[in-house]
């Protein structure tokens, strides 16, 4: 019982370092995953705040793997934030670092340098194996998988991973899909690997089964900022 209440209050504790970045996403994005940049520049203090949290409490070892995967999700789309804040107002995420701002190693937690690239490419693919977290983290881009307007928690992370993924491929403006053809993002392309047969996993979200002779085309990628 004694092991089982430190388990819950370890929880809650985790669930709590992220309550200051949901409070700021529920301020400063739409339902629709339009981000106000300018909003956010407003309280760039609290955005600083919370990314100096993460910075000083990296995942543990004893971390459930649902909590480190939320923490680095976060971690993700909150350091992706402050980013273009520290350079808004600008026109695509593009423009920064001769458009290799993704490998710059800008963000240090738990005395680590890492890049945006390192915690995509290097923690939460390789490390999770799950391919909706490609619908979880935002690169500040138009044809980006719209910023949810929540943290990702320990206890919420299912459940968003699912809604998010299915909202995604449901949406005309990213992906058309009909049973002998699919227009879809290039997310898909770019990542063929993480989504294995693409059209059953498309069928799985999309409310139609999608034949496995459907044609699958790859539509073009917006870096316009999502504001």
């Amino acid at each position: 019982m004694l092991l089982g209440g430190l388990l819950a209050f370890q929880r809650a504790d985790r669930n709590a370092l992220h309550a200051p970045w949901d409070a700021l996403l529920r301020r400063h994005v739409s339902a629709e995953g339009r981000v106000n940049y300018k909003g956010f520049a407003t309280e760039r203090a609290e955005l600083n705040a919370y990314l100096n949290a993460l910075a000083q409490s990296p995942p543990a070892a004893g971390w459930s793997r649902a909590d480190k995967m939320a923490y680095w999700i976060n971690a993700y789309n909150a350091f992706t934030v402050a980013l273009i804040v520290e350079h808004y107002p600008l026109k695509s995420i593009t423009q920064l670092d001769g458009g290799k701002t993704w490998d710059v190693k800008r963000i240090e937690i738990g005395g680590k340098k890492y890049s945006l690239n390192d915690i995509e490419n290097g923690i939460l693919r390789p490390q999770f194996g799950d391919a909706r977290i490609h619908f979880a983290i935002n690169c500040a881009a138009r044809s980006c998988p719209p910023l949810h307007n929540r943290a990702y928690t320990a206890d919420n992370l299912e459940r968003t991973l699912e809604e998010r993924t299915r909202k995604f491929i449901r949406n005309e403006r990213f992906n058309r899909i009909g049973p002998a053809r699919a227009e879809v993002s290039k997310i898909f392309d770019w990542y063929a690997d993480d989504f294995g047969d693409l059209r059953a996993f498309l069928s799985r979200y999309a409310g139609v089964t999608v034949a496995p002779t459907a044609a699958v085309v790859f539509m073009e990628y917006d870096w316009g900022l999502n504001e």
